[in-house]
């Protein structure tokens, strides 16, 4: 995947110095976390580090949008709005990050784009590079909540069983602050469970 600016792409030093524009200085290190876990876990996995990385820093390029910045970019993209996500709008900042990715930031990926779009809810039949910048985003050092370590651990056993535990623990979350779950993760888990992990 080219990356050089020559070609109109951003470098990834250009992309950081957007995002930090973009992004709260908490955000940014995020993203920074993230990337460097997703890379770690990429080269595990044998799926391609670059991908990884530029899914990785990008992943949360939409978080700096207001609400309303995050519906107008959803109408001028062309991204359908669930009720669930006319309510929890956070969820939003995947598909709309995977656009803003494209044309801000010049990325033509669809492995990266899709990446990035799925990782707020997760999708049924994820591909290996949306599950690696999901878990990485759940496990990155700054993360710290309870089973935290035990889903660090099985992300570098079996990364269908990590996915599963990391499910267990959003679905689990979401129920407790008796918020909407959204369907994309319901499926995510269930199809994980039926064609994944072993007994």
């Amino acid at each position: 995947m080219a990356c050089g600016s020559e070609s109109g792409i951003m470098t990834l030093e250009e992309m950081k110095e957007k995002l930090k524009r973009d992004l709260d200085t908490e955000r940014y290190m995020h993203s920074i976390n993230v990337m460097n876990t997703a890379v770690e876990l990429a080269g595990y996995y044998a799926v391609d580090k670059r991908k990884a990385e530029i899914a990785g820093i990008l992943h949360d390029c939409a978080r700096g949008l207001s609400r309303e910045g995050i519906f107008s970019t959803c109408i001028i993209a062309g991204i359908k709005v669930d009720e669930i996500n006319k309510r929890q709008p956070k969820l939003l900042h995947g598909p709309v990050g995977a656009y803003l990715a494209r044309v801000d930031y010049g990325i033509g990926d669809e492995e990266v784009l899709e990446a990035i779009k799925v990782h707020t809810t997760g999708k049924e039949n994820m591909g290996m590079l949306d599950k690696i910048i999901f878990l990485a985003d759940i496990i990155e050092p700054e993360r710290d909540f309870q089973g935290v370590d035990r889903i660090r651990e099985m992300a570098y056993m079996d990364i269908d069983r990590a996915l599963m535990l990391a499910f267990d623990r959003i679905i689990t979350h979401v129920l407790e602050k008796r918020e909407l779950l959204h369907p994309d993760t319901i499926n995510a888990r269930n199809y994980i469970l039926m064609y994944y992990t072993r007994p």
